[in-house]
């Protein structure tokens, strides 16, 4: 089975832990629910921030949605002049039967000017995607700082 990588891209509306693990969840559940993503299909994943966001560590959000089992890296973004602030990115390598071009590659909120050509999703019922995020959501994985 081949691997393949999955991208996604968002914006935090602050530097805190709590907008940071929101606007991560939210990337991470549309990437999963746009690609039939299983955990346990998940080699690795890989979640970067722009400078500006380091109140926490986005890939608590993977352990929060219960990728307990899956091996997490956090890293920051080069800072170039211009670039887009607040940005927090995921890289899933997916071991998956899909070809390359029926992987659903997710851009969204500010994060959709960096890739225009892969941020036609259909409209997201955010209300709907929060209720899957607490259906999925677990509670033993805590923020990391207070």
């Amino acid at each position: 089975m081949p691997c393949r990588g999955v991208r996604g891209a968002t914006t935090a509306e602050a530097n805190t832990s709590e907008e940071i693990l929101k606007a991560t969840r939210q990337l991470l559940a549309l990437m999963i629910r746009q690609n039939g993503i299983r955990e346990e299909d998940v080699a690795s994943a890989i979640f970067t921030t722009t400078g500006d966001l380091d109140a926490e560590f986005p890939a608590l959000a993977a352990r929060q949605l219960g990728w307990l089992n899956v091996a997490l890296m956090c890293h920051h973004e080069l800072d170039v002049p211009g670039s887009l602030r607040r940005c927090i990115r995921i890289l899933l390598h997916w071991n998956t039967d899909k070809s390359a071009d029926q992987i659903v590659h997710v851009y969204i909120k500010q994060a959709a000017n960096l890739r225009p050509d892969r941020s036609k999703l259909p409209p997201v019922d955010w209300n709907e995607l929060e209720q899957w995020i607490t259906q999925h959501i677990n509670d033993e994985a805590k923020p990391s700082r207070k």
